[in-house]
């Protein structure tokens, strides 16, 4: 089968949005373009941004979400609708187990068209427990799993989840998330000195954490252990790269040694440049930010939450420990701190990781024989 594939991806929010999924999607949607994809997205409108334009050469519909909240997701299905009928995909792909799956599975009853679900997070704050406890989530859920063609759990969490009610495991296929191992990739000792000038890092090692600012990413425990390490670790400075709701919070209770720089786009630049990376979440799917440091060659300090630890194996390739422990958390990032060998040694398994198994252009194309798979009605292999 060597015709281009058309595929439909839903999401709730794409560029300019930098979470995770959008991150993810915009990183994937060129390579699958170049392996026989034409790949298009359908998202919300929100205010200040144009009902269409290409982004990278991917065309993005963003379609009106009028109105009160518990009417937007109506709203933007009922858009969705003529949209995909003039569009003709061959599959569509939802990225969340909620409103996209809504509008895939509504698409499929009226035009028949293969429907393939991303689940983006487990645990507490995830798609599944949503579901599972929102009013009426229960009925969405087994029409989901009636109607959904494949489920894609980007960690082993989110699979089990999605055995525990009842999803057939020939319906369920593990598809993580992919890094580029290209842009983010580990500088020599004379290089990353070299990168800590060129950004202008105050002196001192450096502990890096990047991703939105939002409670279940628990910084403000790490920025209230900072003045403990700090007395074990003078010159230990902690750069704090992203926005978010926390972000006025979370300044607030900074003291030395903190440093808050923004949202910014050359993140790859001070991955090269850090010494450490820390990731204290209470939940997640798999972290982009946390592959994109382990292909940068650091050694990373990640909660046992999520992808992490199908990605981190403990004192192998990383530190893992169990969230809400800030003494936990300080005592890794001393032990760390003061060790370089371990750091240097964590830091290359954690390459050879992403190297081996997370590279984009593997996942790119696991993505595209599932596409195919639909279209051939025969099973996904894993």
């Amino acid at each position: 089968m060597n015709e281009r594939i058309r595929v439909a991806t839903i999401i709730q929010a794409f560029y300019p949005h930098v979470g995770g999924a959008e991150r993810q999607l915009a990183a994937l949607a060129p390579l699958l373009q170049a392996r026989g994809a034409n790949i298009f997205v359908l998202t919300r409108r929100y205010p200040g941004l144009r009902p269409f334009e290409m982004v990278n050469d991917v065309p993005v519909y963003r379609l009106p979400i009028p109105g009160p909240k518990a009417v937007k997701s109506m709203s933007f299905t009922l858009s969705a609708m003529p949209l995909l009928r003039r569009l003709r995909p061959d599959v569509i792909h939802a990225h969340e187990l909620l409103s996209p799956t809504t509008t895939a599975v509504t698409a499929k009853r009226l035009f028949g068209t293969p429907v393939v679900t991303k689940v983006l997070r487990g645990g507490t704050l995830g798609d599944v427990y949503k579901l599972k406890n929102r009013r009426f989530g229960r009925s969405r859920l087994e029409r989901f799993k009636q109607q959904v063609d494949a489920f894609i759990a980007i960690s082993r969490e989110i699979d089990t989840e999605l055995a525990e009610v009842g999803i057939a495991a020939k319906k369920r296929t593990f598809i993580p998330n992919g890094v580029d191992t290209g842009r983010f990739t580990p500088l020599s000792t004379t290089e990353k000195m070299a990168k800590k000038r060129e950004l202008v890092l105050p002196p001192g090692q450096h502990i890096l954490f990047t991703g939105r600012l939002v409670p279940e990413k628990r910084i403000d425990q790490l920025i209230t252990s900072w003045p403990a390490i700090r007395k074990v670790h003078a010159n230990a400075n902690l750069l704090v790269l992203g926005a978010g709701p926390e972000a006025a919070r979370l300044e607030q209770l900074a003291g030395p040694g903190v440093h808050f720089l923004g949202q910014l786009d050359n993140v790859a630049d001070f991955l090269q440049a850090a010494d450490l990376f820390v990731l204290p979440s209470a939940t997640e799917g798999l972290s982009n930010a946390l592959l994109e440091a382990m292909a940068s060659g650091l050694a990373c300090i990640a909660t046992r939450v999520g992808g992490a630890t199908d990605v981190i194996t403990h004192r192998q390739n990383g530190w893992l420990l169990q969230p809400d422990e800030p003494a936990q958390l300080q005592e890794a990032i001393n032990t760390l701190l003061a060790d370089v060998a371990s750091r240097t040694r964590l830091g290359e398994q954690a390459r050879l990781k992403m190297l081996r198994e997370y590279a984009l252009p593997m996942v790119a194309d696991r993505l595209l024989l599932l596409y195919r798979s639909l279209l051939m009605d025969r099973p996904y292999i894993n």
